[in-house]
This record gives structure tokens, sequence and C-alpha cells, in this order.
């Protein structure tokens, strides 16, 4: 018998009500997946039936702030020890104690803290994009380049960028996403539920609470990650750079595997979504008793 295709719907979590797409049979291994900026659970739309199929329960969660039920008014709700809740919290709406966790951008931020602070309750991790937090912090003091590639982190701290990016249609949050190799319509899949003016708001909260020390998503005594991982990072990506990219397998004290994507750019399930599926389940498969 097949397994039901994705389904939306809504799920209680930590005090909050976020939009999820769940593909499986309910009391399969679960597979939860965390976006990152300027996304949405979209974002896994490949990966979900692909998991579903092979056995899996998949989750892909809007997270707080880009859930309308989960968006709280103030940087403060965006620290790191409230994300990383949510998550934990999604995840025991499926009755499991233990999961494998997936994540891209500020999601993969959120995923390597995950497996580092809470082990027990991951089984396996596959980043996207975003290297190990103390590598990543690394690269932004001693590399140059990095911090210029970075630099959006600063000029999102400004009170006025919220209406910059969504004003005369998002266009500028459109222009972003092209730039980065994300084709139009998925873009604009992306863009719809941001252009009001409180989720984007919401979206950029996640930066100012890093920024302004309310988070330590970007600490540089972030413990190295002791469960099987999967790090993907394509040498196109404007935001992320071969050093801190290279760095992370310094970062990682159990199996390890460093996927490089020729000529693929940070928005990775948008450009290769075969290969991350590709990659995604051999991963859980060659982990699937641990």
């Amino acid at each position: 018998m097949s397994s039901p295709g994705p389904l939306t719907t809504e799920l209680a979590a930590n005090g909050f009500r976020f939009t999820a797409d769940v593909a499986g049979e309910a009391g399969a291994p679960l597979v939860l997946l965390l976006h990152g900026f300027p996304q949405t659970r979209y974002t896994w739309r490949h990966q979900l039936p692909a998991l579903a199929a092979a056995g899996f329960r998949a989750l892909a969660p809007d997270q707080r702030g880009y859930s309308p039920g989960a968006r709280p008014s103030g940087v403060e709700h965006y620290a790191v020890d409230a994300l990383l809740a949510d998550a934990l919290a999604l995840a025991d709406t499926q009755d499991v104690s233990r999961f494998d966790l997936v994540g891209h951008d500020w999601g993969g931020q959120l995923a390597w803290l995950l497996a580092a602070r809470h082990p027990e309750r991951v089984r396996t991790l596959t980043v996207l994009s975003r290297p190990h937090p103390a590598a990543f912090a690394r690269a932004l003091a001693s590399d140059p380049q990095q911090s210029e590639r970075s630099k959006h982190h600063r000029s999102f701290q400004d009170p006025n960028t919220a209406a910059l990016l969504v004003e005369d249609g998002a266009k500028r949050l459109r222009r972003m996403l092209r730039e980065h190799g994300v084709p139009d319509l998925d873009a604009a899949a992306y863009v719809a539920p941001l252009a009001a003016h409180d989720a984007i708001e919401a979206a950029l909260s996640w930066y100012r609470a890093a920024f302004r020390g309310a988070s330590a998503l970007a600490a540089s005594d972030t413990p190295a990650v002791r469960v099987p991982t999967l790090f993907i990072w394509g040498d196109a990506d404007l935001t992320v750079g071969r050093a801190a990219a290279e760095a992370t397998r310094e970062f990682v004290g159990a199996p390890y595997r460093f996927v490089e994507l020729s000529g693929v750019g940070h928005f990775i399930t948008d450009q290769a979504p075969e290969l991350v599926t590709k990659e995604l389940l051999a991963q859980l498969a060659a982990h699937a008793s641990a």
C-alpha cells in the first residue's frame, strides 16, 4: 500500500500553533525538517514524498515567525532557546523519543545546536549550506571574504529593512532569491507568506536576536556534534565560503560525510532537489540502527 501524500495541518506545540506539512505513516521513524530564510516548509516539497515512500514519517513546519499562529511580537521571543524548544515540541507531537534531523540555512544552524545540546534525541543529522556554528564563527572572525558574504546579517538590523524587502510586490526579496538561483515560481511561493509586514519582521527577528546577543546561534564555543552527520554544501554558495564549509569536519565527533555540489548555490533544495533526496536517503539508510 502506498504512503499518503503530504498533508498540511496545524500542530499545537510550545504554546503556539504551527502550520506544517506531514507525510508518511504515523508511527514510522520521524524525520524533522527545518527551513531557513527567506523560505518556508515549501523548501522540503521534493523530500517529503520521497521520505514517506522510503518508510519515514516526515514533518516540515513553518517555524516561529513564519507560521501565523506562532508569531509573537518582539525580538526577545526569537532567542535560540525558544527556537530550539519549538523544534523539540514539534517532534514531541509525533510521540517519538528520537528522530532524524534535517536543516537548511537558519534551520541548519538550529539543527547543529539541537544535535549538540540534545544528542539523546537526534538519531542522525543532515545540514544543508550552513556550517557548524563554531566553524562559521571562526570564518567570520578570520576570513574577510566570509564577513563580506554575511553582510546581510548586519544590514538586516536596520529597522527599515522589512518595509524595503516587501515594497513594490516584494521585488527586493524576489531579486535576492533570483540572484541565488531560485526559479521565479519557487521564489513567488516563498515570498507570498512573508509579504505581510508582521511576517517579514518576525523572520528578520531571527537575525536581530542573534546580533543583539539574545541568541547563541553563532557562538564559537558550540560543542562538537556526536551523532552521525551529513553536511551538503554547494561551491557556488554566495553566503557561505569554502573555509567555513571545510572546517565543519573539525566539529563532528561521529561518522561524518561532506558532500560538495559543483555549481550549486545556497538554496540547494531548489537547485538540486534530486541530489539532496538521494544523499539524505543514503544517510538515513546508513545509520538506520543508530
